[in-house]
């Protein structure tokens, strides 16, 4: 395996390069009979695509998806799912000064001795170009997820050491899309903007948090003991480009807890429909599985590494040169990050939603 697959039962392989053709993927285990909601599909891609604002990079591409099977007269057909999306706005020639040097915190070197080629323009496979191929099937993921009442709902809550400080229960996520950076509450994204801007100007980059929150989650999902639904979405996220960190409920911080404190309690309900928790400390998740609370985790993303400065690096032959990065880049990922954290979300619920109908006769 080339580690091109995420999934066990329903699974996306996807293909391309930054500066090649197109990109594009085949989802396969996609049940028969969803409707396709394009309109939808198209704003998911919108919300990831480059040159949608100042603070993003300014790659002109309308990311517009093209599927070549499985779907007929608009609904799925439980066959595989084939689809590209052109690249168009290639500027290959950004990349000429790098074709022999490796550019720092790239994966250049490790591809070019890993491989024996690298493609130099814009990373090749190594691009974050390639995420466009998840939110295709993200998309198709949330459009199950929402037949059974699961919302997934990412949010930028860090940029720098600028923190949004308020739980997620406090916040009104529908805000999320209202401004740039995609931060629910106004004041803080204001502050998170200008900082974006400021390291812009620098010709430098800057790294962040983004939290997410999936509701509805049915108690049960998750496979003991190596496919815990909590390993599944660390791996989901730490696949992303520029992801540095995972964590879930408590995270780090619970390990300063005692467990008296930690602990979440249980109670019956009052409506005899079977038992609550106290809290969620647990994120929403134990033994590796659902149960049924809010799932709540969060990303960790460093800062771009392509900035716009001279920099020290070594070429093919080991030779110490200078070198400054050139071309369109995103002086912060997680404006374009929050879609593509919720499109991974998306595809491992949907893949242990899947699972789960196989654990137990009824």
């Amino acid at each position: 395996m080339a580690g091109n697959s995420f999934g066990k039962l329903f699974t996306l392989t996807s293909f391309g390069e930054s500066h090649g053709e197109a990109m594009g993927g085949i989802i396969d285990g996609c049940p028969a009979g969803l409707l396709i909601d394009a309109d939808f599909i198209q704003k998911e891609l919108d919300r990831r695509k480059p040159g949608q604002s100042h603070i993003v990079t300014q790659r002109k591409e309308n990311d517009q998806v093209e599927f070549l099977s499985g779907i007929f007269e608009g609904k799925t057909m439980g066959t595989p799912i084939g689809f590209i999306v052109s690249n168009l706005d290639q500027r290959s020639k950004d990349y000429d000064h790098n074709i022999d040097v490796y550019r720092p915190s790239h994966a250049d070197y490790t591809y070019d001795v890993k491989y024996g080629i690298r493609d130099h323009r814009g990373g090749g496979r190594s691009s974050a170009r390639e995420t466009v191929s998840r939110v295709v099937a993200g998309a198709i993921a949330k459009l199950i997820l929402k037949r059974y009442g699961i919302t997934i709902n990412a949010y930028t809550s860090q940029v720098g050491d600028i923190k949004l400080l308020k739980s997620y229960h406090d916040l009104d996520l529908t805000k999320t899309e209202s401004n740039i950076v995609r931060c629910p509450d106004e004041l803080i994204a204001d502050t998170m903007i200008q900082k974006i801007e400021q390291v812009r100007k620098a010709g430098d980059t800057i790294g962040g948090v983004i939290s997410c929150v999936i509701k509805g989650t049915p108690i049960g999902l998750g496979e003991p003991v190596f496919d815990k639904l909590h390993a599944d979405l660390g791996k989901a996220m730490l696949s992303i480009n520029a992801v540095k960190g995972f964590e879930y409920g408590s995270g780090f911080e619970g390990a300063k807890m005692n467990g008296s404190l930690h602990n979440d309690a249980f109670f019956p309900l009052s409506n005899g429909n079977g038992i609550g928790l106290s809290s969620n400390f647990s994120g929403g998740i134990q033994g590796g599985i659902s149960n049924g609370e809010d799932i709540y985790f969060r990303v960790a993303f460093k800062p771009v590494a392509t900035i716009l400065q001279k920099q020290n690096t070594v070429n093919s032959k080991g030779e110490a040169v200078e070198m400054t990065g050139k071309g369109r880049h995103d002086p912060c990922v997680l404006p374009r990050a929050v879609p593509i954290v919720e499109a991974m979300a998306a595809l491992v619920l949907v893949d242990h939603l899947l699972r789960a109908k196989t654990n137990k006769l009824v």
